[in-house]
């Protein structure tokens, strides 16, 4: 079933929810500083979960495409509800990682930084990075969502945008963040399964492609 917007409001309350419980109730701070990092620690936790759940749409939407799953595995009908609904929770943990992010008043990257590409103070290039990724994710997510609007094909087309979103976001991930190298571990491992799951995807591609010696 697809999530409506209701439905994704709902989603971004209970990450928010997450945020706060996680912030205050469960870890209340005991020192100035620990207080002064708590939005620092929401904002990295929503990025990382964003992450996450970015790699699982991904490589749910590189097996629908797979030329295996259309003629042996037939998994569509299965995966497909999973890999749209999947978008809604990256968008509701991304809104819940833009917003603190603008509510971190140490790194001072604001609503023009978060939303513009280059308008953040706080490592311009990396913040960019970011940005570019979530422009990108809104357009190919809503025109897949909303195909009728379109010329036929046309979708599709603009879908195949998707495979440079991760890597955007993941180099977001790794520059931005001061504590890339405490979290290579999940860097690591979410970069070699996505990139694992494109090879494979593009690999069994070629190989069924025609040659000049397969059509003689």
């Amino acid at each position: 079933m697809r999530l409506r917007a209701g439905t994704f409001l709902a989603v971004l309350a209970v990450a928010g929810i997450v945020i706060l419980a996680a912030t205050q109730e469960v870890a209340p701070p005991v020192s100035a500083r620990q207080a002064a990092v708590q939005i620092w620690l929401a904002t990295r936790a929503a990025g990382f979960t964003t992450l996450v759940m970015l790699s699982i749409q991904i490589s749910l939407g590189l097996i629908l495409s797979h030329p295996t799953n259309k003629s042996t595995w037939k998994l569509s009908k299965l995966l497909f509800p999973w890999h749209e609904n999947a978008w809604v929770f990256v968008l509701a943990f991304l809104g819940a990682h833009i917003i603190t992010t603008v509510l971190d008043e140490w790194a001072d990257v604001g609503l023009l930084g978060a939303l513009i590409p280059g308008a953040s103070p706080y490592r311009t290039p990396a913040v960019a990075l970011g940005t570019l990724a979530l422009w990108a994710l809104l357009f190919t997510g809503l025109t897949a969502r909303y195909t009728k609007l379109l010329p036929a094909g046309l979708w599709l087309r603009i879908h195949r945008i998707s495979h440079v979103i991760f890597p955007i976001a993941w180099l977001h991930g790794v520059l931005a963040g001061t504590d890339s190298v405490a979290m290579v571990g999940l860097y690591g491992a979410s970069g070699l399964f996505v990139v694992a799951a494109v090879s494979y995807r593009y690999w069994v591609a070629r190989q069924a492609r025609p040659t000049f010696s397969t059509t003689l």
